[in-house]
């Protein structure tokens, strides 16, 4: 055992100078982080030789996940990786259309069957199987590792430069040294708060209540969204299993869970008729997950040896689902770009900027689209008890199909060079 000593506490002011370190380790790329992202960045590597630890704080990817969604662009990434027909093998359903249903119509706000692609039409498919799948795949390379229960609590910083993390894990303290650290843990990021990034912040006007019920066998696959005056709700296809997002103005949590659970079901009943015989599955509170919608990006996605990728890098609104696939396009690109350097042994600030550039207006696009789908959209019904009316620019037979093209395929295509 080996105890880490800080010879200059004054450089890196988030170290405790007494942690007993039972190992150091060593690696090219340490990825934190066990998400779509970090996982299929972690796989990327391993297939190009380059020695890989994905660091989970979890035990497990056995947990409640609410992005369930895989999108024509990641499909199209899993077949050029030969893992597309393995992947859609597992249990999964497919959602061909964007439906909105009013109580005088029902109005498609994308139709992904239109697209040129061999996958038009959203995967329904349970995250942690997805997880599951891709680090199934990495684990065949010897050059990969999954540590979980690993939880990050520091970076090692040398003259400036991250070397690396420490992280918690089975009652002690453990050292990875990489020459690359990779920060893909999420809308909470440990690695982006301790890195000290500065986030450019928004404050969309919603919030989202989830919870699920019953789904029947006869009820249609894929699910839709159903709006009413003062209401919306989202039903996704789990199987058997409907998984519902009621949104609610920003806020307004507190005053809906004074009113009771009742008053929840009554209003979920009355946008959605046909739940009227599930509904008593909802018995209580902790069935309800309450998810503070937040939309944001870091100014500069990197610090010398410190790359954030995936939420870390720009937390996304629920809006369309594509976060999960925003996430993967970035492993992508940064396993494009960071493959040879590492092969070298040495990575420049310009390697990693290059990464930033070729994701960063992809992101401020699509996420200048959710503003505008949540401002145009969702806050009139929420915050005026309007009835929904489709935006006027997407009416224009020139713009009907950009909400799919965004939504399926994102803004650049994205393939895997390595």
């Amino acid at each position: 055992m080996t105890t880490y000593v800080n010879e200059n506490p004054s450089q890196d002011p988030s170290v405790n100078p007494a942690h007993e370190i039972v190992d150091v380790q060593t690696t090219d790329c340490c990825i934190v982080g066990g998400g779509p992202a970090g996982a299929v960045l972690a796989l990327l590597l391993a297939r190009q030789g380059i020695r890989v630890k994905l660091l989970e704080a979890h035990k497990d990817f056995d947990r409640d996940f609410r992005g369930d969604t895989i999108h024509p662009s990641v499909m199209e990434i899993m077949e050029e990786l030969g893992l597309s027909d393995r992947l859609l093998q597992l249990p999964h359903a497919k959602m061909r259309r964007i439906n909105v249903k009013t109580p005088q119509n029902t109005v498609t706000l994308a139709d992904f069957s239109h697209l040129k692609t061999r996958y038009p039409y959203i995967t329904m498919l349970p995250q942690v199987r997805f997880l599951e799948f891709i680090t199934q795949e990495a684990q065949k390379y010897p050059n990969f590792q999954l540590l979980t229960g690993a939880n990050v609590q520091e970076l090692i910083t040398e003259n400036g430069v991250i070397q690396g993390v420490r992280y918690r894990g089975g009652g002690s303290w453990h050292e990875v040294r990489a020459i690359i650290t990779v920060g893909a843990d999420g809308r909470h990021s440990r690695l982006r708060q301790l890195g000290g990034f500065e986030s450019i912040e928004t404050s969309p006007p919603m919030d989202i209540l989830w919870f699920r019920l019953p789904k029947k066998p006869e009820d249609p696959e894929g699910g839709m969204g159903r709006f009413a005056p003062g209401h919306i709700v989202a039903m996704l296809d789990r199987g058997d299993e409907w998984q519902l997002a009621y949104v609610i103005p920003k806020g307004g949590y507190q005053k809906l869970r004074s009113a009771g659970l009742e008053e929840l079901k009554k209003s979920v009943v009355e946008v959605v008729p046909e739940l009227s015989d599930r509904i008593p599955h909802l018995h209580d509170w902790s069935q309800v997950a309450f998810l503070s919608v937040e939309s944001s990006r870091v100014k500069r996605w990197y610090r010398p040896g410190l790359l954030l990728i995936g939420d870390a890098a720009h937390v996304m609104s629920p809006v369309g689902g594509v976060g999960i696939n925003y996430a993967i396009q970035d492993a992508v690109v940064a396993a494009n770009v960071l493959t040879k350097p590492l092969k070298k042994q040495y990575i420049e600030l310009s390697d990693l900027a290059k990464v930033q550039r070729q994701r960063e207006l992809p992101t401020r696009i699509i996420q200048a689209f959710q503003t505008f789908i949540q401002k145009q959209v969702f806050a009139p019904i929420l915050t005026s008890n309007r009835t929904f009316q489709p935006p006027v620019l997407l009416k224009l037979p020139i713009l009907r199909d950009l909400p799919a093209r965004l939504i399926a395929l994102g803004v650049f295509p994205v393939h895997v060079q390595v």
